[in-house]
Formats: structure tokens, sequence, C-alpha cells
């Protein structure tokens, strides 16, 4: 078995710019990609970026990552802002967790939610039912 580092991406659309509001885009996009990809053993992810849209400033992706899975605590996060671009999507989050698997790149798989599917209408996939754990 040959381990290799891989990039899982993804993106969702926050309602709006309130921590609340942040909270669950973040918990809904972390948990759809842990559904898909049957990963996040902490020991297994090498890094996560967020970036946000300049519309929102109410928290920081990573705080709430951090919250929500405290098991990351060794992992590192960081939040940058994404690159204003005219008539891009509001209130938008995005992801790049690059994590140590022996998945070919092709058994990855990328979540686009919300009004983030726009971004990549040939990766979006419906939202999964699951009640799994975020982080464990």
């Amino acid at each position: 078995m040959e381990w290799k580092v891989r990039g899982i991406r993804g993106a969702i659309t926050a309602q709006g710019n309130t921590t609340k509001e942040i909270e669950e885009a973040v918990r809904e996009l972390l948990k759809e990609i842990k559904q898909q990809n049957q990963f996040m053993k902490p020991e297994d992810i090498v890094c996560v970026f967020f970036t946000a849209t300049n519309d929102l400033d109410a928290t920081f992706p990573a705080k709430v990552a951090r919250r929500i899975c405290p098991e990351w605590q060794y992992v590192p996060l960081l939040d940058l802002q994404q690159m204003h671009v005219k008539e891009d999507l509001k209130f938008c989050i995005r992801i790049l967790i690059q994590i140590n698997t022996d998945k070919l790149q092709s058994e990855i798989v990328h979540c686009y939610l919300g009004e983030a599917k726009k971004l990549r209408s040939d990766l979006s996939i419906p939202i999964s039912t699951s009640t799994q754990s975020i982080c464990k």
C-alpha cells in the first residue's frame, strides 16, 4: 500500500453572516466531506485551509472546525479571505483538506453544497442524511 497526500475540495454557502450561520455551514460541509470520503482520523490530516468571501466576518471557519472537532487540536488549520471577484457567490466558504491516504485521486469525493454547487456542478453531490458524528 502506497500512501500519498491528496486534496479534498469543497464549498458551501452560509445563509448569512452570523456566527450561527457560519457554524451551521462549516458543520454541514465537514459532515458531508467525512461521509463521502471515510476519513478524518486526525493523524491522517496533513492540514486544512478555509477561505471565506469578504462578506463573512462574524467568525473564523477554522475556529468553528476546531470547536466541533476537538480531536483536531494538533491539525494545522488556516483561514484565508477568498479573492474578491465581481458577481462571485455571497457568503461562500471553501475548503481544502490535505490528507494522507492510499486512495487514488479519482476516488476522492469533492463536496460542493448549497449555492456553491454552481462552482463545480460536475462535482456536486446530494446532501447525505447520515447522522454520523462529524469528526469521529
